[in-house]
């Protein structure tokens, strides 16, 4: 008799109550015959009713009593999932963005392909939502410089939708980069070893909120970012 696998699904969530319920409704959809699939959703403080909202939810709530920043949530999760004997991890957003339809086949693609993390791309197929062409310019330079840096081709590495086996999750469990990780945290897969790829998947528009890097906030979030992604390459 096989053994059920266990996903948890890490949401961090600041200020999501717009969203956040239907994500969680969406994530308890993705259980199967042989894969549990679990929300934990990570309040990291909000100042709406995000906390209200989730302790009503049939999800894991984790209330955070500062504000940590999306690595901190994520990383809290990431601590969850791996002291609860997850056997995969996953991170998506808590804004509505990311399908979870597609979190099976995320896990079949990293089983078939013997990797350490699997990414969601919105940009293998150029299918779904693509974001605005300020921020798809950041997202080709990032390719770019994390080419440069890692020799390796990553499409969409700004993409906070990746799943993660239990090597991965007990290396993130001692760091994990807080304002803005993504980018980071390829490097530091990169760094320690880890094998990682890209599966396509289909994004839409949040559901609710607002964006965090806006019109020429994203040439500050890139400046802030390669300096962070340098910083990593030689700390790592």
């Amino acid at each position: 008799m096989s053994t059920r696998v266990k996903i948890a699904v890490i949401i961090p969530a600041y200020n999501e109550q717009e969203s956040i319920a239907a994500v969680v409704a969406n994530v308890n959809s993705v259980s199967t015959d042989e894969i549990t699939v679990v929300p934990v959703v990570v309040n990291d403080c909000s100042k709406d009713s995000t906390l209200k909202i989730i302790s009503g939810l049939n999800c894991i709530a984790l209330n955070l009593p500062i504000n940590l920043g999306i690595g901190g949530a994520v990383q809290t999760g990431i601590k969850y999932a791996f002291n609860n004997d997850f056997d995969y991890a996953v991170q998506i957003d808590g804004d509505g963005q990311h399908p979870t339809g597609p979190i099976p086949m995320l896990m079949e693609e990293l089983r078939k392909n013997n990797w350490d993390v699997v990414i969601g791309s919105r940009f293998i197929k150029n299918e779904g939502f693509q974001s605005t062409i300020m921020r798809r310019s950041g997202i080709k330079y990032f390719q770019w410089l994390l080419k440069l840096i890692t020799g390796e081709t990553v499409t969409d590495p700004t993409s906070g939708m990746r799943l993660m086996n239990r090597k991965t999750m007990e290396l993130l469990y001692a760091y994990y980069p807080d304002e803005y990780p993504e980018p980071e945290a390829l490097i530091i897969y990169n760094r320690n070893g880890l094998k990682f790829g890209e599966v396509p998947v289909q994004m839409v528009e949040r559901q609710g909120g607002q964006s965090s890097i806006q019109g020429f906030g994203t040439i500050y979030y890139m400046f802030k970012v390669t300096i962070a992604i340098i910083f990593t390459f030689l700390r790592n």
